[in-house]
Parts: structure tokens; C-alpha cells; sequence
């Protein structure tokens, strides 16, 4: 489900992984939609937008352990990949996503992207082309090459990172600052209104004023030039959107040092509970929820706050996979469709 509705897997990065051990490839199909409302290629579509009704949408991705990924929506091959996005829109949360908060700021930056991806999937290509120049820019350093000849080609990958590192920190300044509210709300619920919940964005480039690509894109330039000469001999880029984090606090505090075992597992609910809410705001219905496991994990109460908020959300679509179900009510257990999976397969 995570695949299709976001090109990306929690569990891994490397498609290779996700692939069945002497298998040439793997094939995930859904098939999406086909209620009133829904998400068109033109965006949301309302209840009363006749041209959403009854339609649902099959969504293809292959994963091949040579020549890369396929994507195919209603039996259609897609020249890109990122055209698959749209029709299922979900957000997961996993036991991984409880390191969230005491991790290392790459869980942090990983777990903002996949907001923003939520938002404007246009984000993905602008992550994936800032990768590669980072990677290239990182080779040219290690390689030393000397001269005008490296200076010139520095200062053409400066100028690319500039723009697109300008456009990454704006898009996750602004996701932030939708998150941050709807996650301090329901902090607020989950602890009893005892605590607040801040979101502090910490870019990797000294950006000062109000938020503007132009003097952004100058800002980071500028600094890009005045790292050279120590990249050159650390052999890594030291400037740049990968180096952001994101600070989260607890009553002023950091909470990865000060919050205890269960606020920051309450944070990690909040955190996700927020996604959820800023996603059907925006796109006028809610997404798909993907609860991988994540009960084992937290105490009972913070269990059943999980659920019964999780429940008051109106029309959600909720999955969850659980080794055992009692944790689950009576409510939930007669209300819900269980699925049991033996050997990996599905039993009636």
C-alpha cells in the first residue's frame, strides 16, 4: 500500500530488498477509488464532481532487479514514475517511526519529505535531482582535480544546488509551519493538556528574513563559495538542506534529551496524527492510515488513545497489522474486516 501510495518503503531504500530472494522481480497492483469523491489528475475532486463517481483507478509498480522500476495506472505504462502518485494518498506509521524523535536528524528529514511528498509530488523530483548533484559534487571534491578546470565546474553544481537546495528548505519551512499547530493540538489531547509541543526548523544554510527563493538561492550560494576550501579537504559538502533538522520540543526543551520514554512516544502520535489531519485538509478527503505493527510498541493506554482518535476520524480508512488482536476492543473487532496471513498467504 505504501508503495503505491508513495514510491517509497519504510522498511528500505533499495528496491533489491523488497524483492523476493531468486525472483528477477516483484509486482505490487491496487486497485483505488470508485466512491463519490476523490483525487483527479487536475487534483481534489469534490462529492458533487460527477466525473469522480463510480470510477476507481488500478495502479501497477513493478520492481526489477535489473533495469529499475515500471509503473503502470489503468494498464497504462507512465514515462514517470511520480504520475502513479494521487489516487491512493496515505500516511504510515510504523514502529521505526518511534525513532523519530531520538534518532539521528536524518529520520527527522527523511519523515518531513515524505509530508511534503504528501503535499506536492513534485517534491520527489526535486529530492531525487539534488541527490545526484550532491553525490556528483561530493566525487569532484574527493577527486582534488586542482586547478580553474575544478573551480569552474564547482561553481556550475554550486549554482544548480543553490536553486534546487533553495527550493527544498522553502517547501519543508512551509510543511512545517501547516504541521505544526494540528501537532501541538494533539499533544495537547494525548497528554491531558499537561504539555507543548513546538516545531523548530533548523535548515543547513544561514537563512535570514522572510522566506524568498531569490535571496535564499544567494544565501546559499554564497556560503557554498566560502566552504570550498574546507570541503575540499573533508571531501563532503557541509552546506545544504541535507544537513537541516528539525528540533522538537516539549515545554521549551529539547525532547530527544528531556522527554521522557512516553512523551516521546505520544510526540511520534501526535506527529503522525497531524500528517493525517493536513493531508485531508488539503486534499479534501482523508488519506489511507497504515499502522504497521505500532501497538506492540506503546502501552495500553497510549493504545487505546491511539485508536479511539483514530476512530472519531471521520470516513478514514485505517490498516493495521498486528500479531494478535487483543489489543484491539469489542468495538473495533466487530466493526473491522480481519485478514489473517499464514506463510504468506492469505486465509478466508
Amino acid at each position: 500500500m505504501e508503495l503505491l501510495g508513495s514510491l517509497r518503503s519504510h522498511r528500505c531504500s533499495n528496491d533489491r530488498d523488497l524483492i523476493q530472494q531468486g525472483q528477477p522481480r516483484a509486482l505490487v497492483r491496487g486497485l483505488c477509488g470508485g466512491g463519490a469523491g476523490g483525487v483527479g489528475d487536475d487534483g481534489p475532486r469534490g462529492a458533487g464532481d460527477g466525473a469522480g463517481a463510480g470510477l476507481a483507478d488500478g495502479l501497477e509498480l513493478e520492481l526489477r532487479r535489473q533495469g529499475g522500476r515500471q509503473a503502470r495506472r489503468n494498464g497504462k505504462l507512465l514515462e514517470r514514475q511520480l504520475d502513479l502518485v494521487g489516487p491512493l494518498r496515505c500516511v504510515g506509521f510504523s514502529a521505526l517511526d518511534l525513532e523519530l524523535v531520538r534518532g539521528e536528524p536524518a529520520l527527522r528529514r527523511q519523515w518531513l519529505d515524505r509530508v511534503v511528498l504528501q503535499l506536492e509530488p513534485v517534491y520527489a523530483e526535486l529530492l531525487s535531482r539534488y541527490g545526484r548533484l550532491l553525490r556528483q559534487r561530493a566525487q569532484l571534491l574527493r577527486r582534488g582535480l586542482g586547478g580553474a578546470h575544478l573551480a569552474d565546474l564547482l561553481d556550475a553544481f554550486d549554482q544548480q544546488m543553490a536553486l534546487i537546495g533553495t527550493r527544498l528548505h522553502r517547501r519543508r519551512r512551509r510543511a512545517l509551519l501547516r504541521l505544526e499547530p494540528l501537532a501541538a493540538a494533539w499533544q495537547q489531547h494525548l497528554s491531558g493538556g499537561s504539555e507543548q509541543l513546538l516545531l523548530h526548523y533548523q535548515p543547513g544554510t544561514v537563512l535570514e528574513g522572510e522566506e524568498a527563493e531569490a535571496p535564499w538561492r544567494e544565501a546559499l550560494a554564497w556560503q557554498l563559495r566560502q566552504q570550498r576550501d574546507s570541503e575540499l579537504r573533508l571531501g563532503q559538502c557541509s552546506v545544504g538542506p541535507h544537513r537541516d533538522e528539525i528540533q522538537l520540543q516539549l515545554g521549551g526543551q529539547p525532547a530527544r534529551r528531556y522527554g521522557s520514554a512516553g512523551q516521546q512516544r505520544s510526540l511520534v502520535l501526535a506527529l503522525k496524527l497531524a500528517e493525517l489531519e493536513l493531508v485531508r485538509q488539503l486534499w479534501g478527503e482523508p488519506p489511507l492510515l497504515l499502522l504497521d505493527d505500532v501497538l506492540a510498541e506503546l502501552d495500553p493506554t497510549r493504545q487505546q488513545l491511539l485508536l479511539e482518535a483514530v476512530g472519531q476520524g471521520e470516513g478514514y480508512q485505517c490498516l493495521v497489522s498486528a500479531t494478535h488482536l487483543g489489543s484491539f476492543s469489542d468495538d473495533w473487532s466487530k466493526t473491522s474486516q480481519v485478514v489473517r496471513v499464514k506463510k504468506g498467504l492469505i486465509e478466508a
